[in-house]
């Protein structure tokens, strides 16, 4: 005696494909964040000092 099953609808090709990029948040991360925030500290920095002679 034979089991059948029925058959799964097909799945939307779209959606495997962006899950397995790194579909999510559209947002730099923290890394970039963090080192945007030090160039910023650095670039004022650099501003308050005195010229060199």
């Amino acid at each position: 005696m034979k089991i059948t099953l029925p058959s799964l609808p097909p799945r939307n090709p779209f959606a495997t494909a962006a899950r397995r990029r790194r579909a999510g948040v559209h947002r730099p991360g923290t890394g970039a964040v963090r080192q945007q925030a030090r160039r910023e500290l650095r670039r004022d920095l650099d501003s308050l000092r005195p010229p060199s002679p």
